[in-house]
């Protein structure tokens, strides 16, 4: 009975003949092209190269990022074509995209803010898997509250001297680059004085050291910076108006670029399977947090697509992505909740590191982060109150 009530509750966006054709091609060239065997974590040394590797191939396909102009290594599609892509990405369970800081984050925020000379440098080595991107916002006194920053970058002659530190940098034990506020007006506080500063990982007097997971793999770094030399080339916009360009970059984030809602759709398909093999051992409330999860997911997807269509007809994303940060982070937390409660507590004793018990668990651990990282929500709750609601500080 599940599965017919859902299909009669069931909304249909109607494609277009050209947007079919479109998703048929993306189909094929999955099929073809998606390992048949899982890559290793790219938390992981190895799995890092191998999902670098991954990259390479998506370029070669010319499927890097769809919406870019095509001589940044993109199709120069729209939005629209970008989520079927999406959707077809995790219909295929094709591995998670290394680059996600880069082509998701910085890839958008160079479109709208950089020069001509710095898309054509950056934005092809993305594509092309040859710098994968670390982000660099947080630091010990300045986690969600970036306008805390206090890393410094004086401009020297033709180029800034950093110093400082950044924690929580994912991506950054084996990324290439990373992009990050840094404060050039010394004498400025809070979000008044920041720079967006392109770095390389590479450079003298920059010491990355991992920061494990809580499955004991290094998804995150700090960074220090001891009189780093970064050219001025490498700022993006003017000097000082880094604040306004981070918060484009934590739109994109929080709102349509960074998880899609074909992310949680395939995880709610997941989890309907899962209901379905073990529904004998399931009580109703389980069922209802099933159907639940279902009923969010696409929720969420027709709310992405109505944003889409709403970017399309040239509006932008403000600080209603705040809304949408909160949605499906407890929606990513509570499908994985849901899916361990059918487990039972014996499906942490598997020690096979690929089944589906263990896929759940890391995912269900993982999901704890999602509240956290992109601005905890309970920022998001105040920009909520304050610039949708007007209530007072």
């Amino acid at each position: 009975m599940l599965k017919k009530e859902m299909q009669i509750l069931k909304m249909n966006i109607n494609f277009t003949n050209e947007q079919n054709t479109f998703r048929d091609e993306v189909r094929a060239w999955l099929e073809s092209n998606v390992p048949q065997t899982p890559l290793l974590s790219l938390d992981t040394k190895e799995g890092f190269e191998q999902h670098r590797e991954w990259e390479r191939t998506l370029n070669q396909g010319n499927w890097s990022m769809v919406t870019w102009p095509q001589e940044y290594g993109g199709r120069g599609l729209d939005l629209i074509q970008w989520l079927i892509f999406e959707e077809e990405y995790y219909r295929a369970e094709a591995p998670t995209r290394v680059n996600q800081n880069g082509v998701f984050l910085l890839g958008p925020t160079l479109m709208e803010f950089g020069t001509h000379e710095q898309k054509s440098k950056f934005l092809n080595a993305m594509a092309t898997g040859d710098h994968i991107w670390a982000q660099g916002w947080s630091e010990p006194g300045a986690g969600s509250d970036m306008a805390a920053i206090r890393t410094t970058a004086v401009l020297e002659g033709d180029r800034y001297k950093i110093n400082g530190q950044k924690t929580w940098s994912s991506r950054a034990a084996y990324a290439d680059w990373t992009f990050g506020l840094f404060r050039t007006d010394l004498d400025s506080e809070r979000h008044k004085g920041l720079s967006f500063i392109l770095v390389p990982l590479d450079l003298p007097g920059i010491t990355v050291r991992p920061i494990p997971q809580l499955d004991g793999e290094p998804g995150f770094a700090e960074i220090y910076f001891d009189d780093v030399e970064v050219p001025v080339e490498n700022l993006i916009g003017g000097d000082g108006e880094g604040w306004k360009i981070a918060m484009a970059t934590a739109g994109f984030e929080r709102g349509l670029m960074l998880r899609s809602p074909a992310r949680f759709q395939q995880t709610a398909a997941k989890l309907i399977k899962l209901y379905l093999e073990k529904q004998d051992q399931c009580s109703p409330m389980i069922q209802a947090k099933v159907v639940e999860a279902w009923v969010q997911s696409e929720s969420y997807a027709l709310s992405i697509y109505h944003t889409a269509s709403k970017m399309l007809a040239g509006g932008s994303i403000g600080s209603e992505s705040s809304l949408g940060k909160i949605f499906w982070s407890e929606l990513d937390h509570m499908m994985h909740q849901t899916a361990l409660k059918i487990l039972g507590a014996s499906a942490e004793l598997s020690e096979d590191s690929q089944n589906d018990a263990a896929k759940w668990i890391k995912g269900f651990m993982f999901s704890y982060a999602g509240p956290i990282y992109a601005g905890t929500n309970e920022i998001q709750k105040n920009i909520i109150a304050e610039r949708l609601l007007g209530l007072p500080r």
